[in-house]
């Protein structure tokens, strides 16, 4: 088995911005990962909160959500008459400053990024199955989650796919990349390097739908496999060693996350407890920035 060779890196913080940290592992000989290392959930009390959830708590979000779509449209209704009624009369003595139409834009932006918190949290509280089957359900949670996606995405300073695609990018084009949790696929879009693109739900014939526990990927047949702020979900070790199962000796695991998931102080997982779970699963880590 050849050397390994693995670091982390982490940009400079931008003032009240979430930042991104990013690992890079290697692969060794397969462990258990035993559920007593599952470092990324932030609390204990956490636990409890998960099952408070799964008691009934998403049939209510969902209720709650479609009131709010039921109030979007009531408000859609209400605007079109008033303006109906305000081009019957020619006479106009207080006439608005206010855009109604930018008005509601604007609630329905606050609906849709309250629905995306409601994905959000869905997907950390969820196993991989339970994830798969909700969005092969209803698929259009999946485009509303990556919608509010992508906005959140917009405001921060850097991207970090695009830190991931840089790296790539100066490496040997022949590599092939498995990109667990691909979202809209854009990894194997910016790169030359055979990409296996996996996500709950296929938005394009490029991308496989699959529970990335259980990938239809062959075993020791990927040279990279890519986590992008895509480690979701209680069972999420067995996304890790499923990837594991794919990769080649001697290759490469790419994680990028919130910083706030390593931030022990603030309920975040401790990076050396992270780092000694991966060795367990069969990762090595050689060096750390």
């Amino acid at each position: 088995m050849g050397k390994s060779r693995t670091y982390t890196c982490a940009q400079r913080p931008c003032k009240r911005r979430k930042r991104p940290v990013y690992l890079k592992f290697s692969h060794d000989s397969l462990r258990i990962f035993g559920r007593a290392y599952n470092p990324l959930f932030r609390k204990p009390r956490l636990a409890g909160f998960v099952q408070k959830r799964e008691g009934g708590g998403g049939e209510e979000e969902e209720k709650e959500g479609e009131e709010k779509e039921e109030e979007i449209e009531h408000l859609n209704k209400t605007h079109s008459q008033r303006q109906q009624n305000s081009n019957l009369s020619s006479m106009n003595f207080f006439p608005s400053k206010a855009k109604p139409k930018s008005y509601l834009e604007k609630l329905q932006s606050r609906l849709s990024g309250g629905r995306f918190r409601m994905l959000n949290e869905k997907l950390y509280t969820s196993s991989g199955d339970e994830a798969f089957k909700f969005f092969k359900e209803d698929p259009s949670a999946f485009d509303c989650y990556h919608e509010g996606y992508q906005e959140q995405m917009s405001r921060w300073p850097s991207q970090p796919l695009d830190v991931i695609i840089n790296w790539l990018n100066k490496h040997s084009k022949h590599l092939t990349v498995a990109d667990f949790g691909c979202g809209s696929g854009k990894l194997a879009k910016s790169v030359k390097n055979q990409v296996f693109s996996l996500d709950l739900v296929a938005t394009d014939e490029t991308i496989i739908a699959c529970n990335m526990a259980h990938t239809p990927l062959n075993s020791h047949s990927i040279d990279i496999a890519v986590f992008c702020l895509s480690l979701m979900g209680t069972d999420y070790p067995s996304f890790l060693a499923e990837a594991h199962r794919v990769l080649k000796n001697g290759g490469t695991l790419l994680i990028a996350e919130v910083r706030s998931r390593f931030d022990p102080k603030n309920g975040g997982a401790d990076p050396t407890q992270f780092i000694k779970a991966l060795g367990g699963l069969g990762f090595s880590c050689v060096n750390k920035v």
